[in-house]
């Protein structure tokens, strides 16, 4: 077991050696694009609703705050989704030819997580950079009652031009964990992740964010939160985006499922069941730019 620790100790330092090694400016990149200092934020909303026999509400909400210096950069980010769902059923009381109807209405809530975070980061040269940072989530329908995690690396800025970037980092974490099911740990883990970004043409733009964890304690629980997006400019400070989140944890938390007798009906009891292990979150937003 601690070999296998200090196995992935010497690949996290490789990494890291391994970009500090591409620090030096590599010829042929463009001028890097002017940074406006001082704050910028970026808000997105997506909503949806139907009604009539079934009804349905969802909302999306999204917004992150840049603060930009030379050579640093500050980032939080908080967001949330949910989703409710109501449900009519009617029954008829009477005799064929003279009835009344009767309705009656059930409410249910069938998607909900938040998430905040923050981020710093620190430029070490023209291309290698630190970066630190806190985060939380909520997403009980995942089982994740509150998730805190910590995390700091370095990474590396590949190419930064006006029609397009790409950078990676390499990271330590430390994730502290509760479960609905009522269980809780705490663990160090390792962290990959890379942002890619580009201009397709002077309205469209394509986005991918993936990140991946992996729990140092338990080799075979790791997680990983990809995220592609393609965005279309409506004027100066609007957008449409739409967006696709996947998010993967090979050993995922445990729900409380309720447990049938032999012919399917309710004891009054309930199990502890793994959930699935991916999420996906598809969302069509306006976003708004100041």
């Amino acid at each position: 077991m601690h070999h296998s620790y200090l196995r992935r100790a010497h690949a996290a330092i490789a990494l890291a050696t391994i970009c500090l090694l591409f620090a030096v400016p590599r010829p042929g990149l463009a001028e890097e694009e002017k940074i406006d200092l001082g704050w910028s934020d970026t808000a997105e909303l997506s909503l949806f609703a139907s009604a009539g026999n079934t009804e349905v509400q969802t909302i999306s909400l999204r917004n992150a705050a840049v603060r930009q210096w030379e050579g640093s950069a500050l980032e939080v980010a908080v967001g949330a989704v949910r989703a409710e769902t109501t449900t009519t059923s009617r029954v008829a009381i009477g005799s064929p030819d003279d009835f009344s109807l009767r309705a009656t209405s059930d409410t249910e809530l069938t998607a909900e997580n938040y998430f905040a975070r923050a981020r710093y980061d620190r430029e070490l040269s023209e291309r290698v950079f630190w970066f630190a940072g806190l985060g939380w989530e909520q997403n009980e329908f995942a089982g994740i009652k509150s998730r805190t995690s910590a995390f700091g690396g370095v990474g590396h800025l590949w190419f930064d031009r006006e029609d397009a970037r790409f950078r990676t980092d390499y990271g330590l974490t430390f994730t502290d964990q509760e479960d609905v099911s009522g269980g809780s740990e705490s663990f160090a883990g390792l962290r990959f992740s890379y942002d890619y970004w580009r201009k397709l043409n002077a309205a469209t733009t394509y986005a991918s964010v993936l990140i991946v964890d992996e729990n140092l304690d338990e080799s075979s629980d790791y997680r990983a939160d990809f995220t592609n997006s393609l965005g279309v400019t409506m004027s100066d400070r609007l957008a449409l985006k739409v967006s696709l989140q996947l998010l993967y944890d090979n050993l995922p938390a445990l729900g409380a499922v309720a447990l049938l007798d032999s012919d399917a009906q309710p004891t009054g009891s309930t199990v502890l069941a793994e959930l699935d292990e991916l999420d996906s979150v598809l969302t069509v937003s306006l976003v708004a730019n100041f």
